[in-house]
């Protein structure tokens, strides 16, 4: 049997993600071109770790009645994708968020003066 909970979890968090980035105008909607390209880089190092990994022996993939079973790669589940693609994407979201509340705190500090 097939399950899309693992899978599902993760599209809704990345969604969620998407919709604070787009609130604030973090990352995807400030530069969306730029924010694409360092999305894509991060996905694919993960990707080339995770199959260094498996070829070394030293990652397997686990069994879970949470998940699909569809396999990008042997021992490479989809859910490592998506999983890759949110934590990629929320640290970029973290930098935006972070860059604007410290652009926003030296605004601040320039009015009060």
């Amino acid at each position: 049997m097939i399950s899309l909970t693992y899978g599902a979890a993760l599209l809704v968090s990345t969604a969620c993600i998407a919709l604070l980035d787009a609130r604030f105008r973090l990352v995807l909607w400030r530069e969306g071109r730029r924010s694409l390209i360092v999305l894509a880089i991060g996905i694919a190092f993960f990707l080339v770790w995770d199959l260094i990994a498996i070829a070394q022996d030293f990652y397997h993939r686990g069994e879970s009645e949470a998940m699909t079973g569809i396999m990008l790669a042997p021992e490479l589940p989809v859910e490592e994708l998506l999983f890759i693609t949110f934590l990629c994407y929320v640290t970029l979201v973290l930098h935006g968020l972070i860059a604007l509340g410290l652009t926003r705190s030296g605004r601040l500090h320039e009015t009060a003066r």
